[in-house]
């Protein structure tokens, strides 16, 4: 309650000093603001006494009379004890809900909390079982928020889940629940639908909101989110199991690029086990010695010479076979071990490139590729002096491959990260060229040396009238920006000969050799002295 400096009114007086006040006749009195009512209601005598939680005041009672009161000494000391116990009472009811709040519902966000979670889905799976309806629980994961938490600070990852939450709340019914289980975590219980269409709209709901940019701090921040639905009673007849479910159908929705939303199946169960068990596996494979590189020649299409390789790890299980990337870079992304193995594969490919130079007649590159999590990993550019410095390898012979999606995520950051590299004296490819949403404007901020050409557009040429019309676009504008353009996947002497008509520099694919072990790979080039008649090869 606020009041005027200029009024001088009974309440304001009580309020104020924290004491009883009386006035025998209100229609006498200058400071009461409130005379002419008071004199059509018929009132004279009025006192008012405050409500005290110790020294603070909570409110002030006020009583009127319609004769005139003199003051009444017993009857002040009487109230002002009242006013004192009022007082307690409201402290303690405050305090007791303040307790009751705090024990239901999430610090940070507002959202309820777990406790006050398992409350609701009882009550309503009681409903449930005994009218034979239908509920969904919805499993949120935030997509990346770990990465922008750390990235960003703490402050302003709470200040992202706080406006997160609100989203949340505004894409659901009064009659539903959302509650923040911890960290980036939340769960919906949805009652009362009638099909599953229902709960897809509101996932499709959730999707859309979070989908739009959030400005925080002078930041503005991309953020998306992985659900998974379960369904009462067909995927589980308890909270603890359709939470398990949930969180099942979470993670396949993220294995399948996230910011999606399935449905819990049975299927993943088996799929999760699997997964669980290469994990745990890949957790000490490096430890082990389990990853080999190999590598596939870059060939110099004018003239047949090796020119340089790209290395790719192959993981080495011992009851699953050689295991190609797609196998395990993804788990290795989502549970950090690719900053580790990326490392192991920089110090390796550098090494075995030094090695290599005493072989050949002009200097190799060594091409290595960054995942996101190493590009946005602050220790990288240690990584990559660590890697020339133990390998003695001269900065000009390692290239570093860098998807234009990478790049695009954050051009500011991105620019700096790759003039630190730059700086170094090593080369810079931009990778899968033509599969994201780069432009001539956007690459030529960037200091890249060369472009490769995605596979998916050198398969069909020249056959495909569109995939040709691009590939022939790419090349020219790399002519222009003066950047070296190589081809990927090239299987046909017909695809060769299209991108040496068309001014390509140099090609990877099966054509010549698929990738190979470093003792195959320096057998070739002993063999063929560096150089390959074209023609011949396959």
């Amino acid at each position: 309650m606020t009041f005027q400096p200029t009024h001088r009114g009974l309440v304001r007086q009580v309020w104020m000093s924290g004491t009883p006040h009386w006035i025998p006749d209100v229609s006498r009195d200058e400071g009461f603001q409130r005379a002419q009512l008071a004199a059509r209601a018929g009132l004279h005598g009025a006192f008012a006494f405050p409500v005290l939680a110790g020294n603070v005041t909570l409110a002030v009672l006020e009583f009127f009379s319609r004769e005139i009161r003199n003051p009444d000494p017993s009857l002040l000391q009487m109230v002002r004890v009242i006013g004192s116990q009022i007082g307690q009472f409201m402290a303690r009811k405050q305090a007791e809900e303040n307790l009751l709040y705090v024990a239901t519902h999430d610090t940070l966000t507002g959202l309820p909390n777990r406790y006050m979670f398992n409350q609701r889905f009882a009550h309503a799976l009681n409903n449930a079982q005994r009218y034979r309806k239908t509920m969904a629980l919805l499993f949120l994961d935030l997509d990346r928020f770990k990465f922008i938490n750390d990235t960003l600070g703490h402050p302003f990852g709470d200040r992202l889940l706080q406006e997160a939450a609100a989203r949340l709340r505004m894409c659901l019914r009064e009659s539903d629940t959302i509650a923040r289980f911890g960290g980036d975590e939340f769960v919906a219980l949805i009652e009362d639908f009638s099909e599953p269409g229902d709960v897809i709209s509101v996932a499709q709901k959730i999707l859309h909101a979070l989908r739009w940019p959030f400005m925080l701090q002078g930041e503005t921040c991309h953020l998306t989110a992985s659900i998974g639905i379960s369904l009462y009673p067909n995927d589980g007849a308890d909270f603890a199991n359709l939470l398990k479910n949930a969180d099942i159908a979470t993670y396949r929705a993220k294995e399948q690029g996230k910011n999606n939303y399935l449905f819990y199946s049975g299927e993943m169960n088996d799929h999760l086990s699997a997964r669980i068990a290469k994990e745990t596996r890949l957790q000490g494979a490096l430890e082990r010695n389990e990853f080999i590189l190999h590598y596939e020649p870059k060939v110099e299409i004018n003239t047949g010479r090796i020119t340089g390789m790209e290395a790719l790890i192959r993981w080495q299980h011992p009851d699953l076979g050689l295991l190609p990337p797609v196998e395990f870079i993804g788990h290795a992304e989502d549970s950090g071990l690719i900053i580790p193995i990326g490392a192991w594969v920089l110090r390796i490919a550098c090494a075995h490139n030094q090695t290599l130079q005493s072989r050949v007649a002009t200097p190799l590159t060594v091409s290595v590729n960054l995942s996101a999590r190493q590009f946005e990993d602050k220790h990288l550019l240690r990584e990559i002096e660590r890697a020339l410095s133990e390998s003695s390898l001269k900065p000009n012979c390692l290239e570093l491959e860098i998807t234009e999606t990478m790049v695009m995520r954050d051009t500011q950051s991105s620019k700096k990260i790759l003039d630190g590299i730059k700086s170094m004296g090593i080369r810079l490819a931009i990778d899968d060229f033509g599969t994201g949403y780069s432009s001539l404007a956007s690459i030529k901020r960037f200091p890249f040396d060369c472009i490769k050409i995605d596979r998916s557009f050198i398969k069909d040429i020249p056959q495909d009238p569109d995939d040709v019309a691009i590939t022939q676009a790419i090349i020219a504008m790399a002519h222009s920006l003066r950047l070296k353009v190589i081809a990927e996947g090239v299987e046909t002497q017909e695809q060769l000969d299209f991108l040496g008509e068309h001014g390509c520099h140099e090609f990877q694919g099966y054509f010549f050799r698929k990738p190979q072990p470093a003792e195959d790979f320096s057998k070739l080039l002993r063999d063929n002295a560096g150089t390959l008649a074209l023609a011949a090869a396959g």
